[in-house]
């Protein structure tokens, strides 16, 4: 065996797992980690961030563009802490990044010594935001604790784990088991008998629907298969988007379902909560619900399911078109009904100006593949439900976090995962600069993102709300802003400013086309607010 420090095996062992990017700081206590870093020579590449909150968004972004795990490392206590919105975000989009923490000693771990960057209980931290958390206290144990971290990745309901290894443990040398064993993930049996009820139910239903959410955007295709087959429109919202083609007439956004949710008698739930149907929504004695989830735990949330079925969609999908192609009866087409209800949509929600212009010329020049990255800004809320997305994992959001000033680093993750296709971020003031800091990132490590800042000089929700809900208390909502132009120059990023689509449509291609990381500030006043559809 190999005599090796502690930071050279967790290198090893995560090279060996398939990781070949890491974001992260370095700082004091994981000094032993990058010198690890370096002398593997390049076998990982490190994207080193301006905040720890970048690095964990990044990673978020790397797993939500690919469906695969990523990680991120930080230093212990307020590193840890900086990251935890985005490790909460990625708990709340069941995204698997392994956060890599560091550490202090060893031995002044829970005796309150004041050492540097010493929490309380920072385990106990992780363990809260995570599905999974462990600590490596000697280097011989990093190959099976990296092992076990990622068993937890690929096992159940995916979400993000966490590893801690103090700074004595990275530095210390020692005889070193390689490589890091592969541990099988805990198996996901499928309930066949459920499936075949599934199939009963779907086959015999005159208007089934399907909701999909995060947890299908991997089975894409069966999804659309199931849709053909079963004459049933394809409802996503936020995670959801893109797994239905939205060319196709068999995909609704979720305020466009509406009409047709009141008809629906089989209702198939596909990785999601689907918490606006089943808990705003009207319910009706005569309506079936089935729900297919890899969490037995999460089948009864909000709704308790007339049919629950546990297993990974992956399995259950196949098995269900199998049998509901057996089952199922003839069926007229429903494209006539669907396209109505979709036209109805557009007539309601063409108030939602300029916000839909705008998204017409995005989607424009993203072309086929481009990916799109929302933030929590009027363009952005509008986009989950008027935004065209033809593919899986080309439409990112935040899911039920609702992070303000995550968009912008996930999005550079995103691009840096999917250097083949366009990226654009859509931000507003408020909350690009929450990470502002890493257009230095972007510039450093060449990332081609093209990030739309919609500056209104305020945070326009808030302010919205305070002056509808509220009686115009007007507080804390106006902000002052830098020259947006400027200060993306000011770091070498390509720069423009615009305020109109038109005008936005002039630059964009051209900005995406570019490859280098550009930043357009879009001006404008108040826009319609997306609440009068929720």
């Amino acid at each position: 065996m190999p005599r090796i420090t502690g930071g050279q095996a967790v290198v090893d062992a995560l090279s060996s797992h398939g990781f070949d990017t890491l974001f992260g700081l370095p700082g004091v206590q994981n000094d032993w980690l990058y010198n690890a870093l370096y002398d593997a020579d390049g076998a990982i590449r490190v994207i080193h961030t301006r905040h720890e909150q970048g690095a964990m968004y990044m990673a978020l972004g790397q797993v939500l563009a690919t469906g695969k795990p990523a990680v991120a490392n930080v230093v212990p206590g307020p590193g840890v802490l900086n990251a935890g919105a985005g490790l909460a975000t990625a708990y709340a989009l069941n995204a698997p990044v392994l956060l890599l923490a560091g550490q202090i000693p060893l031995p002044a771990i829970g005796r309150s010594l004041g050492v540097l960057h010493e929490l309380p209980d920072q385990l106990g931290l992780l363990r809260s935001l995570t599905k999974w958390a462990g600590r490596i206290d000697d280097p011989a144990q990093a190959p099976w604790q990296v092992a076990l971290a990622m068993q937890q990745l690929h096992s159940g309901r995916p979400g993000p784990v966490a590893l801690e290894v103090p700074m004595d443990v990275l530095a210390t040398r020692t005889e070193v088991a390689l490589p890091s064993p592969s541990l099988p993930p805990a198996p996901a049996p499928v309930d066949t008998e459920a499936v075949e009820k599934a199939a009963e139910l779907l086959g015999r239903a005159e208007r089934p629907m399907v909701i999909v959410g995060g947890g299908a955007q991997d089975s894409a295709p069966e999804v659309r298969r199931l849709a053909t087959v079963l004459e049933a429109p394809v409802v996503g919202y936020r995670n959801g988007r893109g797994i239905a083609d939205s060319r196709d007439y068999h995909s609704l956004t979720q305020p466009a379902a509406r009409g047709p949710w009141d008809a629906a008698d089989v209702v198939l739930l596909l990785g999601t909560h689907a918490r606006v149907p089943v808990q705003k929504w009207p319910q009706s004695p005569d309506r079936t619900l089935i729900r297919v989830d890899v969490d037995a735990a999460a089948l009864a949330r909000n709704h308790r399911p007339d049919l629950g079925i546990t297993g990974r969609l992956q399995d259950v999908l196949p098995l269900l078109l199998d049998r509901v192609e057996r089952h199922n009866r003839r069926r007229a087409s429903r494209e006539e009904e669907l396209r109505a209800a979709r036209g109805e949509w557009e007539r309601r929600s063409a108030v939602l100006e300029p916000q839909i212009s705008y998204l017409k010329v995005i989607r424009e020049a993203l072309g086929e593949d481009g990916i799109l990255v929302d933030e929590l800004t009027q363009v952005g809320f509008a986009s989950r439900i008027t935004y065209p997305v033809y593919h899986p994992r080309t439409f990112i959001s935040t899911g039920y976090m609702g992070t303000l000033g995550y968009g912008f680093p996930t999005a550079l993750g995103v691009k840096v995962a999917r250097p083949d296709v366009p990226v654009v971020s859509v931000t507003g003031d408020g909350g690009f600069m929450f990470a502002s800091a890493e257009l230095s990132t972007a510039v450093q490590q060449n990332i081609g993102l093209v990030t739309l800042v919609f500056n209104n000089n305020k945070y326009g929700n808030v302010e919205q709300m305070q002056r509808t809900q509220y009686g115009g208390r007007v507080i804390a909502s106006e902000l002052v802003n830098p020259d947006f132009v400027m200060m993306a120059e000011s770091f070498g990023v390509e720069a423009y400013r615009v305020d109109s689509p038109a005008a936005l449509a002039g630059c964009l291609p051209k900005a995406i086309d570019s490859g280098r990381p550009v930043l357009i500030e879009v001006s404008v006043a108040d826009m319609p607010s997306v609440d009068q559809f929720r």
